[in-house]
């Protein structure tokens, strides 16, 4: 007997479902808040070189000490990384006027003086990481992700392994515990470190809730449950503006971005285990268990006599490993990958580019989350109708063409959301293509490649000082190149998910 029509039963789609479906939307609100705290715990305030006190300016203005102890950039304004290595008096009569010697201008020398009207502090000012470190401060992002790419492997495979419920409680606790020794870290070396351990766990998070839920859902309603978990994950985009805009401290901000996974923790112990796992892997009485609680709470009181553990047993012919990949999962995954890169990398290249455009970045951080929600509103009513793979496409198009636009602000945040109907449409297709034996396994290999392209966006964007164009250039090719590949993608709307490998060989 398939699944599906078991889970039919029990009603596909019913109170327990919607329950269990709530309860795993909670965690995801935590995912964005870490994903792209790096816009606020790790922000760059204006600043210049702290200037020693030289002999004759006691009597001096603020301004006139800038003066003559900082040089100009082209565009007028006080370079934020340089410094005379003496003052320049001559300056204060003629701003024209030519320096003493081209050898007076320096690196600064003595530390630099922050502008904290908009952050407390960050890293950058925490570690001094401006000017000629700046690239270790925007290499924080990487390492984050660095993380959270060797997470979705490793969860992949523990869920696959061990299922989907320990590994999401492994999660919960690994997040909560390095999150809280990130916000204490002494040094640079070791909130990388930690970040990047807390990344992983994060990950765990990421791909089991989500595939957690679709395994307990219908076809009908996958494409639902897909849509509003991706609106969970724009409202906490929404909510990071709000925690950053009052906590202008990192180290607090970072805490209180973990603190929701002691929630979580509380939640979990409702949560079920996936039956459609627990099947594949010959746990049958466990199986019919969470299938009668479901029936129970959905009001199937028939369920137990029509549907006995021998009927509603289908397990797997044989316990997959990696010898079990067919030729036909091995090109699911190599057109999956660049799907999936292509999708990360420019969402994370413009998400994390918020200083770069005329708003405040409060504002334009909420922006760019609310942006997300009409878009996975459209995602829903036309995601059914004309398939994932062609949505998928048209997202991709559209974004790519709007990373160039003349109206910065205005066109990066329609942008966004093309770039985040994209995403939701492949969250979910990628969940659906895969069989349930190598599922988590399938998606978390797809993650990896997401994050990895997560890690390499923010690098990307150092190359503005090569040529400020360069960036967005290619972002938008490879957007173009990764929705070409999902033509070449099987159309999975309202079919049933394949349970094993032999559904995936035989075409289902």
């Amino acid at each position: 007997m398939m699944f599906e029509d078991v889970l039919r039963e029990v009603d596909g789609f019913g109170r327990y479902q919607i329950l269990v479906f709530l309860m795993l939307c909670i965690p995801r609100l935590m995912i964005p808040m870490h994903f792209l705290l790096h816009n606020f715990i790790s922000a760059s305030p204006s600043h210049h070189c702290a200037l020693p006190a030289f002999a004759g300016t006691s009597n001096l203005s603020q301004d006139e000490v800038f003066s003559i102890g900082l040089p100009r950039e082209p565009d007028g304004t006080l370079s934020p990384c340089k410094m005379f290595s003496r003052p320049q008096f001559q300056l204060l009569a003629n701003s024209s006027w030519e320096l003493d010697n081209a050898s007076s201008i320096l690196s600064c020398q003595h530390g630099w003086v922050y502008d904290s009207s908009q952050y407390a502090s960050t890293t950058a000012t925490e570690w001094d990481l401006v000017c000629e470190k700046k690239g270790m401060n925007q290499a924080i992002a990487t390492f984050f992700f660095i993380g959270v790419t060797l997470g979705s492997v490793l969860f992949g495979y523990l869920s696959d392994r061990f299922g989907r419920r320990r590994m999401l409680l492994l999660s919960f606790l690994s997040t909560m515990l390095f999150g809280a020794l990130a916000a204490f870290s002494e040094s640079y070396l070791m909130f990388i470190i930690m970040r990047s351990l807390c990344g992983m766990g994060l990950t765990g998070v990421s791909i089991i809730s989500l595939i957690l839920a679709v395994e307990w859902t219908d076809v009908k309603h996958r494409t639902f449950c897909g849509t509003i978990s991706g609106i969970s994950w724009s409202l906490g985009y929404m909510l990071l503006a709000l925690v950053a805009y009052l906590i202008r401290t990192w180290r607090w901000l970072l805490l209180a971005v973990t603190s929701p996974c002691l929630l979580s923790i509380v939640i979990w112990w409702w949560l079920p285990e996936s039956a459609r796992w627990l099947l594949t892997k010959k746990e049958v009485e466990a199986a019919h268990g969470y299938l009668s609680r479901c029936a129970k709470v959905n009001g199937k009181k028939e369920f137990d006599s029509k549907i006995t553990p021998d009927v509603s047993a289908r397990g797997t012919t044989r316990r997959p490993s990696v010898l079990d990949l067919s030729v036909q999962l091995l090109n699911l995954s190599r057109l999956c990958f660049p799907c999936r890169f292509g999708v990360a990398f420019t969402y994370y290249g413009i998400s994390l580019n918020i200083s770069g455009f005329s708003l405040d970045p409060y504002v334009t951080h909420f922006i760019f989350g609310a942006i997300e929600i009409p878009a996975k509103v459209s995602v829903y009513v036309v995601l059914d109708r004309i398939g994932r793979r062609h949505l998928r496409i048209q997202g991709t198009r559209q974004r790519a063409f709007l990373v160039h636009g003349h109206l910065r602000s205005a066109v990066a945040i329609l942008g966004k959301g093309f770039s985040e109907a994209s995403f939701t449409t492949v969250f979910l297709y990628t969940a659906e293509l895969f069989p349930t034996v190598v599922r988590q396994s399938g998606v978390g290999c797809c993650s990896f490649i997401a994050r990895l392209a997560s890690s390499i966006a923010p690098l990307i964007m150092l190359l503005d000082d090569t040529w400020r164009y360069l960036p967005p250039l290619i972002f938008s090719v490879v957007a173009l190149v990764s929705g070409t590949v999902a033509f070449l993608l099987t159309e999975t709307t309202n079919i049933q998910l394949p349970e094993t490998i032999e559904d995936v060989e035989d075409g289902r």
